[in-house]
């Protein structure tokens, strides 16, 4: 009977999935594995722990392993997809490997091989979209240091900025005490020297704390957060504009911890898209990309002209 392997490797978590033709057998999860942001030796530890565990809970030896398939940030790039090619060949020695970008897997998950636009927020962003006559098309996705606009990176570094703004202004605001409190630091000043050192931080780290400001009905917070769904409405709305007419209905999905878990982001996509477009039909159920992945393993098809 094959098995399938699917993983979904993100910036600051990766996920793995096993299971036969029907069932998934097991889900596991490890640290991130992006090999552009955090280096070939972490992501080769990461996907190793990752797929290791999921073997072992699923009772299955790695070598029984059919056909496996990779969602990962940058694997348009051919050096990259080679790369995480052969570590996953190395601990799935008789499998079949497929690496495709990780809105590839999040679309196969969310919109199940049908036309649509998937955007994608969690540590970075990206909009990708596929049209009934195979078409592709994607906006953003190059990076937190130019775009991710609507990230958890951007949002944590919008946040730093508005803080300050306010600070200049005499504005009160409750997320200059919570960002500190999460980085442990003492005084506005220590944060502006954190934040401008020669290693900045993870400025998705402070999406929690701006989450629950904007529930605290901190106007900063809010205005922060509702900025981040306009930015992602922008990129869906350019991929839509690239691929379909005026007239047709374009079915979007969401993906990611920034669409699960803040209300104010979903309220801003979704009013901005359908000013943007009005025949839409968008849906936050949010799947689990590695769901994707695994199916794209099934089906045993490398999503060719369709990597990241």
């Amino acid at each position: 009977m094959p098995l399938y392997l699917g993983i979904d490797g993100g910036g600051t978590k990766t996920t793995c999935a096993i299971g036969d033709d029907a069932s998934v057998y097991a889900v596991a999860n490890s640290s991130g594995s992006n090999i552009i942001r955090l280096g070939e030796d972490k992501a080769r530890d990461a996907l190793q722990s990752v797929i290791m565990e999921a073997c072992d809970v699923a009772g299955v030896d790695p070598r029984e392993i059919t056909t496996a398939c990779v969602g990962a940030a940058g694997a348009a790039n051919p050096q990259v997809n080679a790369k995480i090619t052969q570590i996953v060949r190395q601990l799935l020695p008789k499998a079949d490997v497929v690496v495709v970008g990780d809105m590839v897997i999040a679309m196969e998950a969310t919109l199940h091989s049908q036309p649509g636009v998937i955007a994608i927020a969690g540590t970075g962003s990206i909009a990708y979209g596929r049209n009934a006559q195979g078409d592709t098309a994607r906006a953003g996705g190059w990076g937190h240091a130019i775009s991710d606009e609507g990230s958890g990176q951007w949002i944590g570094r919008t946040a730093i900025a508005e803080v300050m703004h306010a600070c200049d202004a005499g504005r009160e605001t409750v997320l200059l005490e919570r960002v500190l409190n999460t980085w442990n630091l003492g005084t506005r000043d220590d944060l502006i020297r954190h934040v401008n050192g020669t290693k900045p931080p993870s400025f998705a780290e402070l999406f929690p704390v701006v989450q629950k400001s904007a529930d605290d009905k901190d106007e900063v917070a809010v205005d922060v957060l509702s900025r981040a769904g306009k930015e992602l409405a922008k990129l869906a709305l350019i991929v839509v504009r690239r691929l379909w007419k005026p007239e047709e209905l374009v079915r979007i999905g969401v993906a990611g911890g920034i669409f699960a878990h803040s209300s104010q982001v979903r309220r801003a996509f979704y009013n901005t898209i359908r000013r943007g477009w009005e025949r839409t039909s968008v849906c936050f159920k949010i799947v689990d990309p590695v769901i994707g992945a695994l199916w794209l393993a099934r089906k045993q098809v490398p999503a060719a002209g369709a990597k990241k």
